[in-house]
């Protein structure tokens, strides 16, 4: 491309990320990387950032906000899934946490109910194995082993009764 090698002005970065930010929430990370990949380095790199916070189209806690919100409810993403993405993202313990408010406990345990069962009513083979399956599957999900288990063993009770 003949663009690559294109000087891009402080000014017209901070339009392209005011752009890209209001697109969907980002995390300080997207951005910054953004904005290498358009070749601002240094202090205007971190001028075009402080004026996006200042701005308002760059927050980090609405980023994890939303984020948790959008991975749980639309990919049925656990908890655990969750916070190890929004670190690798690095954001913050503080913004983490308030992200993970946006899951409502009743939710949270309802969803990994319904997850649980349909997962497990799909496995063929002997009860051990469909359970070692199902609890795999939720494992990588990110939900938590202490949730997995009791829906698991209120699986086999109703199984093995109905």
């Amino acid at each position: 491309m003949s663009n690559d090698n294109k000087y891009i002005s402080k000014k017209e970065a901070q339009i392209k990320l005011q752009t890209y930010c209001a697109y969907r929430d980002r995390c300080h990370s997207e951005v910054r990387k953004k904005l290498i990949e358009l070749k601002v380095f240094g202090d205007d790199l971190e001028d075009i950032i402080v004026a996006l916070i200042n701005d308002n189209f760059l927050n980090e806690e609405r980023f994890a906000k939303s984020f948790a919100r959008g991975k749980f409810r639309i990919k049925h993403w656990g908890r655990i899934k969750i916070k190890r993405e929004l670190k690798f993202r690095r954001v913050s313990d503080y913004c983490i946490k308030q992200g993970m408010k946006e899951i409502e406990e009743d939710e949270y345990y309802k969803t990994a109910l319904k997850l649980t069962t349909k997962y497990y009513q799909k496995q063929k083979g002997l009860e051990p194995l469909r359970r070692k399956k199902t609890y795999g599957y939720m494992m990588t999900k990110g939900y938590e082993s202490s949730i997995i288990n009791e829906i698991l063993q209120d699986l086999r009770k109703q199984y093995n009764n109905g």
